[in-house]
């Protein structure tokens, strides 16, 4: 049965790697949805989408707008949007599947086109075990209702009151447009000590750890290197791996950390 997670939080807590590497170790090949304007998660995966000819769909909802697709435009908007997003959209590669939400590239309503792919993205994630969220802090996905239906939420957190405050938040706007989720967990990014990680634990029993700190993370990103490629023992994987195991998932790595 297919699976949606959400990864979230606020920016520099490491969610995009944890995504990345959540993808790298989960025991089965992944559907990616990068729905972050910054689109980070193609720079840790070692993907460059514009050089492979793959489109975000903010650009072939931009394409549609303008009325860019003549050769199309018979077709019924769903079945447009269906085939251009399939047809231009996806990356298929052999330990993962990618798809790029991008920008708004125009101003308008998009009330129809977001409407259709809240039927269209779920429709091609059927088709795989695991689909992966990576969400901005502003949780614009579930704003734009791409997904309403999640399984597991991951908040990653920084040692700050505002991340707190963000769970509480992202509760609440869940709630209010229609988001329905089954698990939300707590995972504290590397910067928290000891009693922050404790008070965390306390407060929350869906807590399921930290991700450990890895001196050469720092090198492959700056690099853009593939976290695909980072060492099974690095403590940042290892930690990961520990995290998802706590949530019940199988991953194809082995743990290292007892």
């Amino acid at each position: 049965m297919s699976k949606t997670i959400v990864c979230t939080g606020r920016g520099g807590t490491g969610k995009t790697t944890f995504v990345a590497l959540a993808a790298r170790c989960l025991d089965s090949h992944p559907l990616l949805i990068d729905s972050d304007s910054d689109q980070n998660l193609e720079d840790m995966i070692g993907v460059n989408l514009q050089e492979e000819g793959v489109s975000t769909i903010s650009e072939i909802l931009f394409d549609i707008q303008k009325h860019k697709d003549k050769e199309l435009e018979s077709f019924p908007l769903p079945d447009r949007i269906e085939y251009v997003v399939n047809a231009s959209c996806l990356y298929e590669s052999d330990r993962f599947d990618m798809l790029s939400l991008g920008v708004k590239w125009t101003e308008g309503c998009y009330c129809a086109p977001n409407s259709i792919l809240k039927s269209v993205i779920p429709s091609i994630a059927n088709s795989y075990d695991y689909t992966i969220i990576d969400s901005p802090g502003g949780l614009e996905h579930l704003n734009r209702r791409i997904v309403s239906d999640v399984d597991d939420v991951f908040i990653i957190l920084d040692p700050s009151k505002k991340a707190l405050n963000n769970v509480e938040r992202m509760k609440k706007i869940a709630s209010e447009i229609g988001i329905h989720f089954k698990n939300i967990y707590l995972v504290a990014d590397h910067r928290f000590n000891s009693t922050a990680e404790e008070y965390v634990r306390n407060l929350n029993q869906n807590y399921l750890g930290k991700v450990e700190y890895d001196e050469n993370l720092e090198g492959y990103i700056w690099s853009g290197k593939s976290l695909f490629e980072l060492p099974e023992d690095s403590a940042t994987l290892q930690s990961i791996i520990k995290i998802l195991t706590k949530a019940g998932y199988k991953t194809k790595i082995n743990s290292l950390i007892l």
